[in-house]
């Protein structure tokens, strides 16, 4: 779990049938609104699919930066025919994170 100060929290999960990446689906405050992102949310990190911009170390110990500048849309959200693993109730954010690809 990461624990974002003033924010919430977000899952982190380590996906064995998905070649073993390290993966944080998120859906934030704006998600389906007006100009926000899309309603199902976002991802912060696979880092199966390279998305991983930013670790300290290996192992137990690693320290990740979380930038949400690089959170982007799962592949669902530009066609329906792609089944994506959407954010959860441990990975919902109450507050807005207006940054990363918006829909």
């Amino acid at each position: 779990t990461f624990d974002l100060p003033e924010m919430g929290q977000l899952a982190v999960w380590k996906l064995h049938g998905y070649g073993g990446g390290i993966f944080v689906p998120f859906r934030d405050a704006t998600a389906g609104q007006p100009g926000g992102s899309y309603g199902a949310g976002r991802y912060l990190l696979d880092t199966i699919k390279g998305a991983f911009h930013g670790v300290l170390g290996s192992g137990p110990d690693a320290e990740f930066i979380l930038d949400f500048n690089f959170a982007y849309n799962p592949s669902c959200a530009y066609n329906e025919a792609w089944a994506c693993p959407l954010a959860g109730p441990s990975n919902r954010l109450a507050v807005e994170i207006p940054v990363g690809e918006l829909y």
